[in-house]
């Protein structure tokens, strides 16, 4: 798909919702269809389209794909709808992120637009961002080429008596330095975290409420997410799983490391979750129900005998969830859980990201990107998937 298309296939839909148009404001949706991300409204007619920009004019001319006839300078709401909806109309339905929009934006948006119904166009924004075209597969692969290098910064840093939060600082640096733009994006209000998470020892068995995974206890009850400031001992595991973004696509990884030797039971747990991670990189397909591949997760580790430690999170509680879409944003569609039941499109990208949890081994987590095609299923993620001795 080319990117002149994106607001083309938009179109379709807008016709097909009987919508008289959507109106965007949420920056990466804009960035998506536009190619900026400059503060700006972008209205999309079901034959036209304009992108207001409300500050940042000349960059945006300078970033965007579409033609720049259809970008105007224009914040105010108001003119914007004396110039294209003043007009007596009887279709008075527009689709717009309500997912995202703050209700006093929302009562913004209503006052300008008193005569018209709001309908939530996020579900076909979405839907149409899970098929990466092969610009943003590049750009995709680039920011897995930086969390790489986060990874060898990890193995030239670890050693006894270094905090977590060392680490982290180590990584983060390496990030930044191969191209990381120093934030990642979830569609989420109120949505906070670290740079990302990564843990140790002890540390590996609390999990926080506010992400989803291994989280990390973080620096204090502000952010109960990330590293700590905990000395890493001899034996201890380490979790390391801070995402790039490169371009405007993220990345995400995790890998686990030891400093020093690992045992035989941690090595065979580590063993059986690479084991079920490989087991669905091979069988995942286009078409494939995301509960339907959360399932053949389930059923590999009852296969393997590790159903207690698989996607634990201690005290009886277990993780829904096997993996993400990723692109634009960090998470998004499609999710592989249990209780979602849409299919994986050709073209996705996944994160797919699982642990195991045994309270009297230890925790291990692998997670990576995973382009599924009709042709096969690529790793794009670098940094090689064994549990690292350092």
């Amino acid at each position: 798909m080319e990117h002149k298309d994106r607001i083309k296939l938009l179109q379709d839909k807008i016709k097909e919702q009987k919508l008289c148009c959507a109106l965007l404001f949420y920056s990466r949706d804009v960035l998506y269809y536009t190619g900026t991300a400059q503060p700006s409204y972008l209205v999309v007619l079901p034959e036209d389209y304009f992108l207001f920009v409300r500050s940042g004019l000349e960059f945006a001319l300078n970033d965007v794909f579409i033609k720049k006839d259809k970008v105007r300078d224009e914040r105010r709401l108001e003119i914007i709808y004396r110039e294209l909806f003043s007009k007596s109309q009887t279709n008075k339905r527009i689709g717009t992120e309500l997912d995202i929009l703050p209700a006093k934006q929302f009562y913004g948006f209503k006052k300008v637009f008193s005569d018209y119904n709001f309908m939530d166009v996020s579900p076909i924004v979405l839907e149409q961002r899970k098929r990466k075209d092969a610009s943003e597969i590049d750009k995709i692969k680039e920011a897995c080429e930086a969390i790489d290098m986060g990874h060898k910064a990890v193995l030239t840093t670890l050693r006894e008596g270094i905090t977590e939060l060392e680490v982290a600082a180590a990584v983060e640096n390496a990030h930044r330095l191969a191209g990381h733009e120093g934030i990642f994006f979830i569609r989420q209000p109120d949505f906070f975290m670290s740079r990302g998470p990564i843990s140790s020892g002890e540390n590996l068995f609390k999990i926080s409420g506010v992400v989803y995974t291994i989280t990390g206890v973080g620096l204090s009850p502000s952010v109960p997410a990330g590293p700590s400031r905990r000395k890493i001992s001899r034996g201890d595991l380490l979790i390391v799983d801070i995402p790039t973004l490169v371009a405007g696509y993220h990345a995400d990884q995790t890998r686990t490391y030891i400093l020093g030797k690992a045992n035989e039971k941690v090595r065979t747990m580590y063993n059986s979750l690479k084991e079920i991670a490989d087991f669905l990189i091979e069988r995942i397909k286009p078409g494939m129900k995301c509960s339907e591949i959360y399932k053949m997760a389930i059923e590999k580790s009852e296969e393997l005998n590790v159903t207690d430690a698989f996607l634990n999170f201690g005290g009886g509680k277990k993780s829904s969830i096997i993996g993400h879409g990723i692109g634009i944003e960090l998470n998004e569609p499609p999710i592989l859980s249990e209780n979602n039941h849409s299919e994986i499109s050709d073209g996705c990208v996944v994160a797919l990201d699982m642990h195991m949890m045994d309270e009297n081994v230890g925790v291990a987590k692998l997670e990576d990107v995973i382009l599924i095609t009709h042709k096969g299923n690529k790793i794009l993620t670098k940094s090689s998937r064994q549990l690292f001795e350092v």
